[in-house]
């Protein structure tokens, strides 16, 4: 289904122009008549010298790496995360070619970045924002009997931006009276990153972390450190999470026991003692 669903994304102009874009160089030198056309002096413009091989292979090296820090563990998140590097090295490969056709996907490239955003996630969710850390610590404290699953992330962290759909499909799905979902931007209130000892750093391997709240305490997280407090490597797909958090015995257990709520009308009467 999420192959499917993937498959689907790809027809929205933003990806199958951006797959343009990350093939055009290597599409130009492939094709005989287009190569051809746009070298049309010389016979051996259509074969990728060493210097252009180079930089292919160096552009692989770094999507891999990057993509795998960033969590991309789908097909749409991994060309999300990919569509950067790979366009930069266009850049590069059109102007070692010419600097007109370099200046020429230049302008597209940031035509294209104006033109066509990266689609958002717009479906359901059940989410709480929170502004502050004292206001996540408040609601913790309000009410005991509701389980918190709690994002921290950065507006800016690729991997938090791959999560995000999921934690709110996941919110959609699995919300509860006494099981909720929240989010607090530790970039923004860095106090909450330093209170739950999560690094906001560019390098951080931290983010997101999630954290399950019980009785108003933290019962789980993940990522999570080893024995010897080596951080350990998740990937923050649905299926993860879910596993991770228990989250469907989780919420049959709170289906099974609702917040009964205080009752201070008694047969239409205020109730006195």
């Amino acid at each position: 289904m999420a192959l499917k669903k993937d498959f689907k994304l790809l027809f929205k102009p933003y990806y199958y122009v951006n797959i343009f874009l990350s093939f055009s160089y290597l599409v130009a030198k492939k094709l005989p008549f287009l190569c051809t056309y746009l070298h049309p002096q010389s016979d051996t413009q259509c074969e990728l010298d060493s210097r252009e091989s180079e930089i292919l292979f160096f552009l692989m090296i770094v999507v891999m790496i990057r993509t795998r820090k960033a969590g991309s563990v789908t097909m749409i998140s991994y060309l999300s995360s990919s569509f950067m590097y790979t366009k930069v090295a266009n850049i590069i490969l059109w102007f070692y070619a010419d600097v007109r056709y370099g200046l020429i996907f230049g302008v597209i490239f940031v035509l294209v970045g104006l033109l066509l955003p990266e689609p958002t996630y717009s479906g359901p969710e059940n989410i709480i924002y929170f502004r502050t850390s004292g206001g996540l610590d408040e609601e913790l404290q309000r009410d005991k009997r509701v389980t918190w699953l709690v994002t921290f992330y950065t507006a800016w962290n690729p991997a938090c931006a791959n999560f995000a759909p999921v934690f709110a499909q996941l919110s959609a799905e699995y919300y509860l009276d006494n099981l909720k979902f929240g989010k607090i931007d530790v970039g923004r209130y860095p106090d909450a990153a330093k209170k739950h000892h999560i690094s906001d750093s560019s390098l951080s391997r931290q983010l997101p972390t999630v954290i399950m709240f019980r009785d108003g305490k933290e019962v789980s997280r993940r990522p999570t450190a080893d024995n010897k407090g080596k951080l350990q490597r998740f990937f923050f797909s649905e299926d993860n999470v879910k596993a991770a958090f228990d989250l469907n015995n989780l919420y049959n257990e709170c289906k099974k026991n609702p917040i009964k709520k205080k009752k201070e009308i008694e047969n239409g009467h205020h109730k006195i003692e």
